[in-house]
Order: C-alpha cells, then structure tokens, then sequence
C-alpha cells in the first residue's frame, strides 16, 4: 500500500510550514514578542543620541538671542559715549560762554571807567588850580570838606561832584593806582624822569604826575610818575 505525504491544514497545495510543537503533539502558538522590534526604536534611539528637533531649535533661538543681545550692548555703549561727550561738549561749551560773558561785562566796565577816568582827572586838575587838595579834603579818606575858603562857591560844587565819581569808580572796583613814597614798579606804573633827591633811596617815586586806575586786579592806566636816581 502506498502512503500518501501529509499535508498542513492551511492552504491546499502548499506544503506546512515548521510549527512548533508541544510535547503532545499540539500546535504551539508562536512568541508574539518573538524577534519584534517596535516600531521606530532605531530612528528614536538616534534622536536621542542628536538631540531633538525641538531641542536644536531652542538652542538656535538661544544663538540668535545672544548674538542680538550683544549687538544691543555694543549699540547701548557706543550711545551711552556719545551722549557723555556730547554732555562734556556742552558743559565745556557753557563755561567758555559764562567767561566769555563776564569777560565782556568786565570789558564794558573798563571801557565806562575809562570815561570816567578822564572826567575825574579834569576835575582834579580844576581844583588843583584852584588849590584845592582834593585828597586832603576828601571825606572818604577822613578829610573835611569844609575847611573849604567857600564852601558854597563854585569849587566846592566841583569838589562834590569829583568825590561822587570817584566813589562810583570805588564801588565799581576801580582802585587809584597812587605809588608816592613807594618803590617804583614797573607793572603799575611808569617813569617820565629819575632825579637826585637827598635823603631818599633809589628807585622811590618821588613824584605822582599822573595818577594811575586798575580795575579787577587789571591795570587801566599806569600812574606817571618821577623816581628818586
């Protein structure tokens, strides 16, 4: 009798595949968890080993923030320098202006004592005439102006005016420049002549012939004067 070969319950025709099987005999269900690898393990073990895209992102935007945010501090410092000598400009700018002005009203000061200065010598020079000491009857310097001839007359009315203007000087800051009886100095004063006086040191002025004004620690006119040879 010849014997037929077996054949699997699958599909007619086609040969049994290997099924293992128990030890009675039975058909064993194969491992589900056999040789199975889930899906993507590769791709998620090789994002975790390079970062994920999420993370590569956030470290871009942390490079471009900090590139931005050095920027701003280079711009920040260069402002910041530019306003600081823009404010020393300006601060230098407005002490040259405030000497410029004081220097300027010094300078119209000067220019009105100067006028003055002229008036005041004519009036010493018309009481002098008169012989009148203006000095000596000066109230300001302790002398009295009624030891006057006439205190009513003409010249007394000139000798008021003269004291007037020159306390206006005073109080202006304007100073005599009157070195009689000092050494000569050649910063406030100038000598016309030298002569031979008994008694009397070299280099003394001897003699005021013109009376000199400085104004401010400035000198305006230098004093005239004759030093002792």
């Amino acid at each position: 009798m010849t014997e037929r070969p077996e054949y699997s319950p699958g599909t007619p025709g086609r040969e049994a595949e290997d099924v293992p099987v128990d030890g009675e005999g039975r058909q064993s269900s194969p491992d589900p968890d056999r040789n199975l690898t889930p899906s993507g393990a590769g791709e998620d073990r090789g994002a975790t080993a390079q970062g994920s895209p999420g993370e590569a992102a956030e470290q871009d935007v942390e490079r471009d923030l900090g590139v931005l945010l050095a920027d701003a501090e280079a711009k920040r410092d260069e402002y910041l320098d530019i306003a600081r000598r823009a404010q020393a400009d300006f601060e230098n700018y407005r002490k040259r202006m405030a000497a410029e002005v004081q220097a300027a009203a010094l300078r119209g000061k000067a220019e009105v004592a100067r006028g003055m200065i002229d008036a005041v010598d004519n009036l010493e020079r018309a009481l002098q005439h008169e012989g009148i000491d203006p000095d000596a009857n000066d109230p300001l310097e302790g002398g009295a102006s009624a030891e006057l001839k006439n205190p009513e007359g003409l010249a007394h009315g000139v000798l008021l005016v003269f004291y007037g203007m020159r306390e206006t000087l005073r109080r202006n800051g304007v100073e005599v420049v009157d070195p009689k009886g000092e050494k000569f100095d050649p910063n406030f004063a100038e000598a016309l002549s030298t002569v031979q006086v008994e008694g009397t040191e070299a280099g003394v002025v001897v003699e005021v012939m013109q009376k000199g004004y400085r104004f401010e620690g400035q000198l305006i006119r230098p004093a005239m004067v004759v030093v002792a040879a």
